[in-house]
């Protein structure tokens, strides 16, 4: 393609359906979001934004095929914690997580809870530190699996509070909250989203959660950065990223476009459901703090996850 018919490709951006990679399975934080944004963008642009899920590998399969995808403007994978910033440490031979991306908009997503077994004599951030002290072997916690924000998070308070938490990994955050409501597993650490339900049916007891603010739905719940650990504000976060190399005129478009999306009522009344928190940030900004992401937790990702495939 000429440079001329290149410009004018890019001025004419979408001319057909975009595609967008969700590199988890349907009906997560991620598919949701990329639902949300594929709904709006459609509807602002007047051309298809298809989801696609690939998942697989902490999401690296999915962000591997989108890294190396045409960097046109028509293939976008929903990017995140998850698969760009822990994943590529535990999977090193997929992509560069900056170098092989080109990193558009944040989209926002759940915040972490820490939850109990409602039997177990913990009602308080404060007796949960003192029951670990107390058990010989201290706690054993759950999260989604090996390498995702939950156990990343289960070690760095570990680490900062001293005490002994031992981690098991399951394949879901399903799975591992039902485990500690039957009393096979004493705690855990996962998204809201996934524990939201049995909390509710009191089968499990909320501790605190990783928000920067109480949650709306569970406003007796205090947040870490409240009990006096600010470090562990943090959210399951999502965002939108394409290949590297995209134009600079579609990525600021297109962050335009979603941060106008994101704040639409019915993309609110969404996030507000699945207690995602979302904040505007433009490309400048999220690159930042996309950087800033990586540097807080990559020497714990490096010092915690086994090396795959």
């Amino acid at each position: 393609m000429t440079q001329s018919a290149f410009a004018q490709n890019i001025n004419n951006w979408p001319s057909k359906s975009v595609k967008i990679i969700v590199p988890y399975s349907a009906a997560g934080s991620s598919d949701t979001l990329g639902r949300i944004i594929a709904e709006q963008l459609t509807q602002v642009y007047k051309q298809s934004f298809i989801v696609e899920n690939k998942p697989g590998a902490g999401g690296t399969i999915g962000g591997d095929y989108v890294a190396k995808a045409t960097p046109d403007g028509y293939s976008f994978v929903i990017s995140g914690i998850g698969s760009h910033v822990i994943a590529p440490f535990q999977y090193q031979n997929k992509y560069d997580p900056i170098k092989d991306f080109t990193h558009i908009a944040f989209l926002g997503g759940p915040p972490l809870a820490l939850v109990v077994n409602p039997n177990l004599p913990i009602t308080d951030l404060k007796s949960f530190i003192s029951y670990a002290k107390s058990e010989p072997n201290g706690i054993i916690y759950g999260s989604p699996g090996i390498g995702t924000h939950g156990h990343i998070i289960g070690q760095y308070f570990a680490e900062t509070t001293n005490i002994n938490l031992t981690h098991i990994g399951y394949k879901g955050g399903g799975t591992a909250v039902n485990d500690i409501a039957g009393g096979q597993l004493a705690a855990g650490i996962m998204t809201i989203t996934s524990a939201k339900a049995l909390i509710l049916a009191n089968k499990l007891r909320l501790i605190a959660v990783t928000s920067s603010k109480r949650l709306d739905n569970f406003p007796n719940t205090p947040t870490f950065a409240e009990l006096g650990y600010p470090k562990l504000t943090s959210t399951t976060w999502f965002s939108v990223s394409g290949p590297a190399g995209l134009s600079k005129s579609i990525v600021e478009k297109l962050n335009q476009a979603i941060n106008k999306s994101m704040q639409t009522p019915a993309a609110k009344e969404k996030l507000a459901f699945e207690d995602m928190e979302f904040q505007a940030m433009d490309v400048d900004q999220f690159n930042k703090f996309f950087l800033n992401e990586i540097n807080t937790w990559s020497p714990i990702a490096k010092k915690v996850l086994p090396k795959g495939q």
